[in-house]
């Protein structure tokens, strides 16, 4: 074969050699079209975290919420959860992702378009980067669950259950789901397109959800007796429960968000656990100066308080700044869940706003600050100035959108069926006006 070769004359040789190297180039060439595969290690990540988000709210906030009313009230916290779960899931299939994730064409910055309504095109090949477009899709579901779900510890206790819903659906369709688009969907989408730095969810769910209950809370009034008489939460093991099912479940929440198992899940997961570690240990400091002792609750809103502020730094923070945040959400809440509260006399049943909507401010803006490369991040692609006020920038869009939204739902509600319960039905409580039922038995 060598000696053929030798004979070989030198243009041959060259077209040969030529035709090898195209060969030889031909994959990479194609690699730039290789259709997405599903990477199993994602893929079995991601099944664990939609399961984590969605027992945030099933069993999680349920509880959280349901300890921290009254005993009459507490099943209707727990059947607004649970009804809010079935028929989100059911806009969400039927308008809500593709309104979320699909091109919206000339309307691309604020919404998408109806290409995926029914989740359309979505099979058991469908691929959404190295994950089932179908996993994708559930877990972005389990977020549009527990955002409305969050609203209701605003207003808990006072609030007719068919309003509760329409107004639900409303305040979905047009705040939750523009807003989400906008921070998520990629290209085209205002927050995208301005750079902002939303990991986990601070507009979307925590901003876009506080303003929403400071909105209905004040629209709604306060319950009957507040301030004056005493409304003490009826059992605080079912808060403690659920604020510590709402800390594993963030995990799912965060380092899920990433959408793959790798270090920035791992990162997410880590500076997750710290803020709501620090957050839970500074509230504890703060009530063990105010008032010489640290309580249940407080140590427990605290560390809703430091997830609730870690979860837009999530994928772009260090420990130092999870530690940073902890601390500033903690003493931010808890000023605004006590002090700003009473001396404003709204009645924020479940401090919704001073948890959620501060929390979610503080850990929007202050992103900005705690993703540059001197405070342990990852780097940022402007300066720190220019980024800071792009993420105020999307904070200021999600409370204005939020809360005309909010707004424009509550009156069109209070119109058609009526928002509020009447004085007897509130005195008797929810559980058995309501839904006829009762959760303790009183004899």
């Amino acid at each position: 074969m060598y000696i053929s070769m030798s004979r070989t004359s030198p243009w041959r040789t060259g077209v040969v050699a030529g035709i090898f190297c195209l060969l030889q180039a031909t994959p990479l060439v194609a690699s730039d079209n290789t259709v997405p595969t599903v990477n199993g290690a994602d893929t079995a990540w991601m099944i664990v975290a939609t399961a984590l988000v969605l027992f945030m709210t099933l069993p999680g906030l349920a509880l959280f919420y349901g300890g921290l009313v009254r005993s009459k009230n507490v099943l209707s916290v727990l059947v607004q959860c649970f009804a809010l779960a079935g028929v989100m899931t059911l806009l969400w299939v039927a308008y809500g992702y593709s309104l979320a994730f699909s091109n919206g064409g000339n309307l691309q910055k604020f919404i998408g378009g109806f290409d995926q309504i029914f989740l359309k095109g979505i099979t058991v090949d469908s691929v959404s980067g190295s994950i089932p477009e179908s996993l994708f899709a559930a877990f972005q579901m389990t977020f549009a669950i527990i955002t409305p779900a969050l609203i209701v510890g605003a207003f808990a206790e006072r609030m007719k259950f068919s309003g509760m819903m329409l107004f639900s659906i409303l305040w979905f369709t047009f705040s939750y789901l523009p807003i989400c688009h906008m921070a998520w969907a990629g290209d085209g989408a205002l927050f995208a397109d301005w750079g902002v730095l939303d990991f986990a969810g601070g507009t979307v769910v925590h901003v876009n959800a506080g303003i929403a209950g400071l909105v209905t809370c004040l629209l709604l009034g306060p319950r009957k007796g507040f301030p004056k008489e005493p409304m003490r939460p009826h059992n605080l093991p079912f808060t403690v429960m659920g604020a510590g099912m709402l800390w594993v479940g963030w995990f799912g929440f965060n380092a899920g968000s990433e959408l793959a198992a790798d270090g920035t899940a791992a990162m997410a997961l880590l500076v997750t656990h710290i803020a709501a570690a620090t957050a839970a240990t500074v509230w504890m400091l703060i009530e063990l100066w105010a008032h010489g002792k640290a309580s249940a609750l407080g140590i427990a809103t605290g560390a809703v308080a430091g997830l609730v502020a870690i979860t837009p730094a999530s994928g772009t923070a260090g420990p130092l700044g999870a530690v940073a945040l902890g601390a500033i959400s903690s003493l931010l809440c808890y000023y605004f869940a006590t002090t700003v509260k009473h001396k404003f006399g709204y009645d924020d049943s479940l401090d919704v706003f001073g948890v959620h909507g501060i929390g979610g401010i503080v850990g929007a803006i202050l992103t900005g600050v705690f993703a540059a490369k001197q405070f342990g991040g990852v780097g940022l692609d402007m300066t720190m100035q220019t980024q800071v006020w792009y993420q105020t920038l999307s904070v200021l869009v999600t409370i204005v959108w939020s809360g005309v939204v909010s707004i424009a739902a509550f009156i069109i509600v209070n119109k058609l069926v009526g928002m509020r319960v009447s004085l007897d039905t509130e005195q008797m409580g929810l559980d058995l006006t309501e839904h006829q039922e009762q959760a303790y038995d009183l004899v």
